[in-house]
């Protein structure tokens, strides 16, 4: 998404998880991966939170206001500019990974697999029925099928999943690596 801060707050989903894991005391200096970071509407917080955060996008222009407003809230994030079909993530390193409105189906395995043993992850993104809104994608590779997600992150538990139509239509799931 392009939309500037203010248009584009946090996910709820995601800012709820990464509250209670700060209050539990999780989040300090755990490494926290920003899937398709965009201008750090998630990545922000997780740092905020006191995550050792990574986020990773393809649109450098976003990279950059991440960069900056990551400075004007004294917060700090290690940012790429990379292809996420080309650049692989390392094993069994974040102990939390965020993914929100990016789907790409053949990175679950890759997900699953740079999580440590007890990681989190957090993901929300569109499904078939955000078509009905003048807003989002249309394609049917970038919308979930119903129930799609949680076959998506097999093999792992699911703590949390959930599927909305309003205001938009998401998939919403937080799954933990088996140890």
């Amino acid at each position: 998404m392009t939309d500037p801060p203010a248009t584009n707050p946090p996910s709820p989903f995601i800012t709820e998880f990464i509250r209670r894991l700060a209050a539990s005391g999780k989040a300090r200096g755990a490494r926290a991966l920003d899937l398709a970071c965009g201008s750090g509407r998630h990545a922000l917080p997780l740092a905020a939170a006191g995550f050792a955060v990574t986020g990773i996008d393809f649109q450098y222009d976003l990279l950059v206001r991440a960069r900056s407003s990551a400075g004007e809230r004294g917060v700090r994030l290690s940012l790429a500019c990379a292809d996420l079909t080309m650049m692989p993530l390392p094993p069994c390193h974040f102990e939390v990974v965020v993914v929100t409105r990016y789907l790409d189906r053949t990175l679950f395995p890759a997900l699953r697999h740079t999580l440590v043993p007890g990681g989190l992850l957090l993901y929300e993104t569109f499904t078939e029925h955000q078509r009905r809104y003048p807003r989002g994608p249309r394609s049917t590779h970038h919308l979930l099928a119903p129930g799609e997600l949680r076959m998506l992150v097999h093999g792992m538990d699911v703590l949390f999943d959930e599927e909305v139509v309003a205001p938009d239509a998401v998939a919403r799931i937080a799954a933990k690596r088996k140890c």
